[in-house]
């Protein structure tokens, strides 16, 4: 599996020279990673992928996989949390507020 540059990327151009395989080209003015030549830096000295390791953003560089339904599923799973995320924060919201007008409610009675 390789990786691929998103549009996070800052350009800051750090990729390219830490990449061990020289996979990272510049195209126009946007960096991109030739799959051909990525090799994840398995079977180097590295435990990670430099390229992901040394971003600046954490997110410029990412794994690309070619499986559609696992690609499918890690989409619907990162909505899924974002929506639950907000329906926490109202029901915390909602919470926080009640006891605190119970609070007033209490004070001013």
């Amino acid at each position: 599996m390789a990786y691929t540059i998103t549009n996070k990327c800052i350009s800051c151009d750090l990729c390219k020279t830490i990449c061990p395989s020289n996979a990272i080209k510049i195209v126009g003015d946007r960096p991109w990673i030739d799959p051909e030549l990525c090799t994840n830096c398995v079977d180097s000295i590295y435990s990670v992928p430099q390229c992901k390791a040394g971003c600046p953003t954490f997110d410029g560089c990412v794994e690309i996989t070619s499986d559609y339904w696992e690609n499918w599923f890690k989409n619907y799973k990162n909505v899924i949390s974002q929506v639950t995320n907000k329906t926490d924060y109202w029901e915390n919201w909602f919470k926080t507020y009640s006891q605190k007008y119970s609070e007033h409610k209490t004070v001013n009675s």
